[in-house]
């Protein structure tokens, strides 16, 4: 094995038994209703009470429902082929790790820098919205930060540095490295308060719903209706990340698959619900506005609203930065393991048995994004990360059912190999309608990736080993 070649090596595959020996380490403490409190923490951010309201006056009108549940359709595709894998592969390392058992090596790493880039730059994001959100909470109340450390590098407008930024995720990186037990508890009550406040805005907001305000259905056509679900798909996105924790599931079988569809799912009837109150309290052509929820209840005389949606989005975007964090964390742990990044990254620590050292250079790594580097122009960069796993997981479906090593029991993707097929037919054609900069700067991501690669990784891995 030691002289094998850098081709060889490249498309050499993982065994899953190997990974579930490495993995058996974690310990299996999350519930099927864990998973999916994770995953609507993941998919439930700030966007429920901003994406309903500004893609109907732009591009849906009261169609923007229709929208949510296309986008739901499409989503759901790779939702069910990430829940097949999930259940016949409970293993840590999300997408990666399934690259490295049917596809190789060389696309596990092509799918785990994917990751590595959606889940950092998502939370670095958030991170720096979250902030912005507790300032402007603070502020009502008389509490002002000093402008040096309000916002990010910028010495010509006087800021150095985002202090709550850098902040949050170094408290959530402190709750997390304390195990999962108390992590999932936190998190699952900090899920129950943000479902409640958009339950609040349904029941109180459903009394001044005005169904003129429906008509014309779809001022757009069927076009806006569609233009709207490609906007509206990368709501959903995040409940891949559930599929991160898989070796640490009680029953992953049963509870995988429950997890991943039951956050989508929960998350579509929500964002749906949403959709059919704000577009019937107000006229869509008036709801293109930054807090189109907010604005809605001080249309119709609940000028309460404006503190428990700010509440409602603090909880939002800190459920999603755990989420993140701590499937970023098993990612750079699972390649640490197979030896493609320094192996210290792939060990347990602790009582708990958590990747403490990976847990900790992801955070260092979020905290320098989010607290100096502006980041409007990166964002997009998480969509084509998300894609790209999609489409090698969707594909990836018919290699897992014809590996005759490896068995699956539980839930298995409808329709196959059909759907699998539809499934990576729809996410590359939502590639294709991402901007020429992103791209041009996936590229430049993914060459530096590749030098990574075949500079370190290739030379030090440890997937060839027998």
């Amino acid at each position: 094995m030691i002289f094998m070649s850098v081709k060889d090596k490249m498309w050499q595959k993982q065994s899953l038994d190997k990974y579930l020996a490495k993995d058996n380490q974690f310990v299996k403490s999350l519930s099927a209703f864990d998973l999916m409190a994770l995953g609507i923490g993941a998919v439930i951010g700030t966007g429920i009470f901003i994406l309903p309201g500004t893609v109907a006056a732009l591009k849906a009108g009261p169609g923007i429902m229709l929208s949510f549940v296309i986008a739901a359709i499409v989503c759901a595709t790779a939702a069910m082929c990430y829940a097949e894998f999930s259940a016949a592969m409970p293993v840590a390392g999300s997408a990666y790790s399934y690259g490295n058992v049917v596809f190789g090596e060389f696309i596990g790493w092509i799918l785990g820098w994917a990751l590595i880039l959606e889940y950092m730059l998502a939370v670095a994001a958030v991170s720096t919205g979250f902030s912005a959100y507790l300032s402007s909470f603070l502020a009502g109340f008389g509490v002002h930060l000093p402008t040096a450390i309000s916002g990010s590098f910028s010495p010509a407008h006087g800021t150095y540095f985002n202090l709550f930024a850098i902040v949050i995720v170094w408290l959530i990186t402190w709750m997390l490295s304390h195990g999962m037990k108390s992590s999932v508890r936190v998190n699952n009550t900090m899920v129950v308060v943000k479902i409640a406040i958009i339950i609040i805005f349904l029941l109180v907001g459903f009394f001044y719903v005005k169904p003129t305000n429906w008509h014309p259905f779809l001022p757009f056509g069927w076009k806006g209706v569609f233009g709207g679900a490609s906007t509206v798909f990368f709501a959903y996105l995040g409940f891949d990340a559930v599929s991160s924790s898989a070796a640490e599931v009680k029953n992953p079988q049963k509870a995988m698959p429950i997890g991943i569809i039951g956050t989508l799912v929960v998350a579509t009837i929500l964002y749906i619900l949403v959709s059919v109150v704000l577009t019937g309290m107000v006229p869509y052509k008036d709801l293109n506005v930054a807090n189109p929820v907010s604005f809605a209840l001080q249309k119709v005389g609940q000028n309460w609203s404006a503190g428990v949606i700010s509440i409602g989005a603090l909880a939002g975007m800190f459920t999603m930065m755990v989420t993140m964090i701590y499937s970023s964390s098993r990612l750079v742990y699972s390649i640490g393991r197979d030896g493609l990044l320094p192996k210290f990254l792939g060990k347990l620590q602790g009582e708990h048995h958590l990747p403490q050292h990976s847990l900790v250079i992801v955070t260092i790594i979020i905290s320098i994004l989010g607290g100096l580097v502006p980041l409007d122009q990166l964002t997009n960069l998480v969509n084509i990360g998300t894609l790209l796993a999609f489409t090698f997981v969707s594909i990836g479906i018919i290699p897992l059912r014809r590996n005759q090593a490896i068995p699956n029991d539980g839930f298995k993707v409808p329709g196959y190999p059909v759907l699998p097929i539809i499934s990576a037919i729809l996410c590359v054609g939502l590639m294709a309608t991402l901007p020429a900069e992103t791209w041009i700067a996936s590229i430049i991501w993914f060459v530096l990736g590749m030098i990574i690669y075949f500079s370190y990784g290739i030379r030090h891995e440890n997937i060839s080993a027998q």
